[in-house]
């Protein structure tokens, strides 16, 4: 699945730092910005993937699921 998300980056005392516009407590940091990016993007990920498995704690028995695409 391929998602795209908005970076906000800054540099700070040698230090970039990034957070994502759209998903709240997903930050990175690196000393390059490269470094930072990679470093965000696992913490999407991470956080995606937490999420994922608690909303699928919560379906009925009688529920099902199916992927859906977006992009």
């Amino acid at each position: 699945m391929h998602n795209e998300f908005t970076a906000i980056i800054e540099k700070d005392e040698g230090w970039y730092i990034a957070y994502c516009a759209e998903l709240p407590g997903a930050n990175g940091q690196g000393k390059t910005k490269g470094q930072c990016l990679k470093s965000l993007s696992e913490a999407i990920k991470l956080i995606l993937d937490d999420k994922r498995q608690d909303s699928l704690r919560a379906i009925p028995s009688d529920a099902f699921s199916e992927m859906v695409a977006i992009g």
